[in-house]
């Protein structure tokens, strides 16, 4: 199972945290602050394996960013690192070749992305192309929404501005009426 996912630019900034085991607030603080310590300071020749705390944090770096997830002892390292390498594939086909500022400005997706093949700390779909299909349905239905509020605000706003025109009509009809035209 896997605990908790992390993504940790090389100055140590956390640019994603997904937590599938129970953490207080301070006891993530904690995590964040060691995990990223060791991983960041580890030499580029060592293994991507880390023993911490009776898990295992498997991580992987692409670029400026550190992908890590914690699992248990008995868990498969090189399944995780699969699964590490397939959540970047994913990512790097939606948003063409992925940076940390795709993660920054762009995290609505790219939790969608994660969700869609993790729930629970386990692999939901390991099937690439279902998981684009899907990517592309929620894409498609999130322009779809955007397209009925534009139409929806441009009723009201339509709706509003003709009421201030007559309005504007009414209070000029009263202002000749009573001699200030």
């Amino acid at each position: 199972m896997i605990h908790f996912v992390l993504s940790i630019s090389r100055q140590g900034k956390v640019r994603l945290t997904k937590w599938y085991s129970p953490y207080t607030q301070r006891e993530r603080s904690k995590v964040i602050q060691e995990l990223s310590g060791m991983i960041l300071t580890r030499g580029p020749k060592l293994c991507n394996i880390v023993e911490w705390r009776g898990f295992k944090v498997v991580y992987r770096r692409y670029a400026g960013l550190y992908f890590c997830m914690c699992v248990n002892q008995d868990d498969n390292e090189l399944e995780i690192l699969e699964i590490i390498q397939y959540f970047v594939e994913t990512l790097n086909r939606y948003f063409g070749s992925v940076c940390e500022l795709d993660l920054i400005f762009h995290f609505h997706q790219t939790y969608y992305i994660l969700d869609e093949i993790l729930i629970a700390g386990e692999l939901q779909e390991s099937s690439k192309t279902t998981v684009h299909r899907l990517i592309d349905a929620q894409d498609s239905l999130v322009e779809a929404a955007k397209e009925k509020e534009n139409t929806v605000s441009y009723i009201i706003a339509q709706a509003s501005l003709a009421s201030l025109l007559s309005l504007t009509g009414l209070l000029f009809g009263w202002g000749v009426m009573f001699g200030f035209g």
